[in-house]
């Protein structure tokens, strides 16, 4: 069974984030997505998230896009990786953050995990950060 995991913070869950995983999906046999937790976002993306994470990891869930849907640690943000060991992990077309350790990561956990990025759908209609100026 290959394992594929993708990370984000689907906040407005809408079709880009669907396709997303669609198209993670294809790359192998279970799909594990790990949900970005409400401080990590807030940490990081300096805003607020409009969905918390319980709601954003149903949501997810509830899409049935994903076998596993998991919330990500507060503490080391690779240790999912390590835990779950993908063969693949698939990152959105404009994912920026924590990947630029990733490979490194990989390497210091014995990993041969690929890493695939998806194409963008319709991101000038479906990208979270123009969904939500519209509201």
């Amino acid at each position: 069974m290959k394992k594929v995991m993708v990370f984000g913070t689907f906040d407005i869950f809408h079709p880009g984030h669907k396709n997303f995983l669609k198209q993670a999906k294809k790359c192998g046999d279970y799909l594990i997505a790990v949900i970005a937790r409400d401080k990590t976002v807030k940490d990081v993306k300096k805003r607020k998230v409009i969905n918390n994470e319980k709601e954003r990891q149903k949501t997810v869930q509830e899409s049935q896009l994903a076998d596993k849907v998991i919330l990500g640690s507060l503490g080391d943000k690779y240790e999912v990786i390590k835990k779950n060991k993908p063969e693949v992990i698939c990152l959105g077309y404009d994912q920026k953050f924590f990947i630029n350790k990733l490979g490194e990561k990989l390497e210091e956990f014995k990993l041969n995990t690929v890493i695939v990025k998806m194409k963008s759908y319709h991101s000038e209609i479906y990208k979270s950060s123009k969904l939500k100026r519209r509201s």
